[in-house]
């Protein structure tokens, strides 16, 4: 029997829902509404747009033609989803106004910048930096206005990416961050330490310092805290997301205690027929089953996938995340997999722990570079707990911990994984082995 599927939201995990559906249920009618003009888009690639490394045209993965076109989903974009009902959406679209029947419905609305309620943050020259419409408002902004200063509000991932792609452009960059370290809920004290060097190496870190207001006559002029005051012909606010559950709220579903939509294994939500993915939806971290709320690309991708597969009555389960994530500031990478050494400790493991500098090739081998690696393992059995990585060629490490993670290696486990080595590539005592090796012995 033919069903129709609508899906709110036409990120990528709502493309890959409508687009699962439509692979095993050809015949059905999947409908999904984007609120903005861009499908299939990749939010993460804003800073690098900013920066002029890509064309705005790559950050949608396949153009909204492909979709209608080789896929037969029914693209709506510039769509904004007004109402929510049993079996029945209100859609705003260019046109007018329209109400659509659902047998299945699909939260996959993502989630919205956090901008702190300071004055000033309307005036011309103020922007966030979570999607690609945002990315094309500051490119044309810079190209009309004489932009040399440049205030970032904020010390999470799109801060440091955002003030990466105006550092290389030659701007005077001055970052803002009311807590005493940057990252500060995602790494420990050892990394974030030398990741503040080298930002002090590029732009004006002020830490523990609150922004009071922005002020300036219609466009930026300045940024004032309450130790100071920053010229700035343009601030990019980075203080943080929220999910979108306000539409969810209006058809009851169920609001998990991270504050994004209840999910289980299936993406489902409370109300039957009804499911979310991605940056709206929570899920478990795969270490200690807690509900938690990791707002990133890879597991919005897979929740979309798996939504789909259930909603088409194929059974398949998402596991959980362990909020893997990696980042840059210029040459400096920094990721991490699994907890950290402060989250271990919140959640009452007794722990143990191990830092090591090392070479990411033998001291012979010219191109070697310096890799930072912070360990945390269960001091009672030795299980691996989280891995967190600064310095260079830092994914191949922070992966393979990540898969350690998963398959719930202890300490020995690691120390004797049998990894690859020639010189050109990593010394015959690879750094994750010698942290492995400090960790346990």
């Amino acid at each position: 029997m033919k069903k129709t599927v609508v899906i709110i939201g036409g990120g990528a995990a709502g493309m890959s829902t409508a687009s699962r559906v439509k692979k095993l249920k050809p015949e059905w009618d999947v409908k999904v509404f984007e609120a903005t003009e861009w499908v299939s888009h990749a939010p993460c690639g804003v800073p690098y747009v900013v920066e002029g490394i890509s064309p705005k045209e790559k950050l949608m993965h396949y153009p909204p033609e492909f979709f209608v076109k080789k896929r037969g989903i029914d693209l709506h974009l510039n769509a904004e989803v007004i109402e929510v009902e049993q079996g029945r959406v209100r859609v705003r679209e260019e046109d007018g106004e329209r109400a659509y029947e659902w047998d299945y419905l699909v939260f996959a609305n993502g989630a919205s910048p956090q901008v702190p309620p300071i004055e000033g943050v309307d005036l011309k020259g103020v922007f966030t930096a979570d999607l690609p419409p945002d990315a094309v408002a500051i490119k044309e902004y810079m190209e009309k206005n004489d932009v040399r200063n440049v205030v970032v509000i904020g010390t999470g991932y799109i801060a440091l990416e955002m003030a990466e792609a105006f550092v290389v452009q030659g701007k005077n960059v001055t970052m803002i961050g009311r807590s005493e370290r940057v990252l500060r809920k995602t790494f420990d004290k050892e990394i974030t330490d030398i990741v503040e060097a080298k930002l002090r190496e590029h732009l004006n870190l002020r830490l523990e310092e609150i922004t009071l207001r922005i002020e300036g006559d219609e466009r930026v002029e300045k940024v004032v805290t309450d130790a100071g005051e920053y010229k700035a012909d343009l601030v990019i606010i980075a203080t943080g997301i929220k999910p979108n559950t306000e539409l969810a709220r209006q058809l009851g579903v169920r609001i998990g205690e991270t504050g994004a939509i209840w999910t289980n294994e299936r993406m489902q939500t409370s109300i039957e027929n009804v499911y979310a993915a991605g940056d709206v939806a929570e899920t478990k971290h795969l270490i200690t089953g807690r509900r938690v709320w990791v707002p990133l690309a890879p597991p919005g991708n897979k929740m979309g996938y798996v939504a789909g597969s259930n909603i088409a009555g194929v059974d398949v389960t998402f596991p959980g995340v362990l909020g893997t994530a990696i980042t840059k500031f210029m040459d400096l990478e920094i990721g991490k997999t699994g907890l950290t050494e402060a989250e271990a400790l919140k959640e009452g493991y007794d722990v143990k722990t191990a830092f090591i500098e090392a070479g990411t090739k033998p001291h012979y081998y010219p191109g070697g570079k310096k890799i930072w690696l912070k360990a945390v393992a269960d001091k009672e059995n030795g299980r691996l707990l989280g891995l967190q990585a600064v310095g260079a060629e830092i994914l191949p490490r922070v992966d393979a911990f990540a898969v350690a993670l998963q398959a719930g290696f202890k300490t020995e486990d690691l120390f004797f994984a049998d990894l690859a080595y020639a010189p050109p590539f990593a010394p015959v005592w690879d750094p994750l082995i010698v942290l492995a090796r400090v960790l346990k012995f």
